[in-house]
């Protein structure tokens, strides 16, 4: 929520690895060309995270040009939270043999180098913006928790793969347990969603049901800092209903119910509250069914709406809301990230908007880095723009359904198991 606040901002002024999945199960049955073309949309986006990093310090930028010729974007503006897809999409890249090993195990060195011991942090917890080239902050933005914990997903991933580089071990390792995780609870049972130099913690805290899990569970599983259990329960789990589906859920977009699925593997296991993962899969059920319920250009053939760009900038939009209707301005365009985000959860129906959503319009919205950030083909409007969280989403959720690789890997990271069992995570 932060990041969509400073952006218009900015724009205005310029052991449980162990339990076996029963919800869903690779042996899914893809097809050769849906398997070639979740291949192709996986080697661009990663193409993303080499392209656009820094060559000194591999940052990775927010946005880069959709019609990239390959160069570093002259924009400066590096998100950690982009950064920490990238390190997962370098294991990716590396998985398939999209690139040399060695580039990209220098890259992974190189950035956390870079975050290990240049790159500023207070207690652990850096800026959610910084300069490409310098790592300075850019702007007034937020020391921030949530992106914060989005660069350490990648950060455990790249100490999981690439085991057999001590540096990478060493640096990622005190990447992570230098995190203060209790002071960014600032007294109480819920994390603050940052912090500011000139006027301390924000008020604002991750105290609702939405892309928050992965910090909790970040910090439960923290062998220097952890918090005490009970953080885990305090946070609402609203639920809703909408046209028969009822979830865990609110006035947010998809992505909310997606972030913390490219890491953590919820498939088969619950806790007190719920199944997550099959909560997703209802999410994304009812998203679909609001979508082309809308109308055209909404159809099954053409759906999903998640935060993006838009015609007047970046916006938090889609539905359904709590009262059933849409928020943040729904136009007609489409997000492709918001199906290729969710392709676990709903293969058949996302690999087919998407497979569409190419073919019907990949003349306008296809580039060197696969789809534009969003586009509205009836007001001739396609994003000039790619962002790296979200090809970042869509690369790591297509490869979890090819073959469960970032699943597997992240959960290599003994402290995973660790903070799902204190979660209370059981196999159902």
């Amino acid at each position: 929520m932060l990041r969509r606040k400073f952006l218009q901002i900015a724009a205005g002024a310029a052991a449980l690895q162990a339990v076996p999945a029963v919800a869903w199960s690779p042996a899914h049955g893809l097809r050769a060309d849906d398997d070639a073309f979740l291949d192709e949309m996986e080697r661009r986006g990663c193409l993303y995270f080499v392209e656009q990093a820094g060559p000194r310090n591999g940052q990775v930028l927010d946005r880069a040009m959709a019609a990239s010729d390959g160069k570093l974007d002259p924009r400066k503006m590096a998100s950690i939270a982009a950064t920490g897809f990238g390190l997962s999409a370098l294991c990716i890249a590396d998985k398939r043999g999209y690139m040399p090993h060695a580039q990209l195990l220098e890259q992974v060195q190189r950035t956390l180098r870079f975050h290990a011991d240049r790159l500023y942090n207070n207690r652990g917890f850096f800026y959610h913006f910084n300069d490409i080239d310098t790592g300075a902050r850019v702007a007034k933005n937020e020391v921030s928790s949530i992106d914060t914990a989005l660069l350490l997903c990648g950060v455990l991933t790249a100490r999981a793969h690439f085991s057999d580089s001590a540096e990478v071990h060493h640096l990622a390792t005190k990447i992570y347990e230098r995190v203060d995780w209790p002071w960014m609870l600032n007294g109480g049972k819920t994390f603050s969603m940052g912090w500011h130099p000139e006027s301390g913690f924000l008020s604002a805290r991750w105290n609702h049901y939405c892309e928050l899990m992965m910090i909790y569970l970040l910090a439960l599983g923290s062998p220097t800092h952890p918090i005490d259990a009970s953080c885990w329960d305090a946070w609402d789990r609203q639920r809703m209903s909408y046209a028969g589906f009822n979830y865990i859920g609110g006035n947010d977009p998809l992505f909310v119910h997606q972030y913390s699925h490219a890491w953590f593997d919820f498939r088969g296991k619950r806790d007190k509250f719920a199944n997550y993962f099959e909560n997703s899969a209802t999410a994304t059920r009812a998203h679909e069914f609001f979508c082309v319920n809308q109308g055209p250009p909404y159809s099954r053939d053409y759906w999903g709406i998640s935060a993006s760009d838009s015609q007047h900038g970046y916006t938090a939009w889609g539905g359904p809301s709590t009262t059933g209707g849409s928020f943040g301005g729904v136009d007609g365009s489409v997000v492709p990230n918001a199906t290729a985000g969710s392709l676990p959860f709903l293969p058949k129906d996302c690999l087919r908007v998407l497979r569409l959503l190419k073919q019907n319009y990949g003349a306008q919205a296809w580039g060197r880095y696969g789809f534009c950030d969003a586009f509205h083909p009836q007001a001739k409007w396609y994003d000039p723009d790619v962002l790296g969280i979200d090809l970042g989403i869509g690369v790591l959720m297509a490869e979890n359904l090819r073959s469960s690789f970032v699943w597997e890997t992240f959960a290599k990271n003994p402290e995973v198991g660790l903070a799902m069992q204190r979660a209370g995570f059981h196999a159902g």
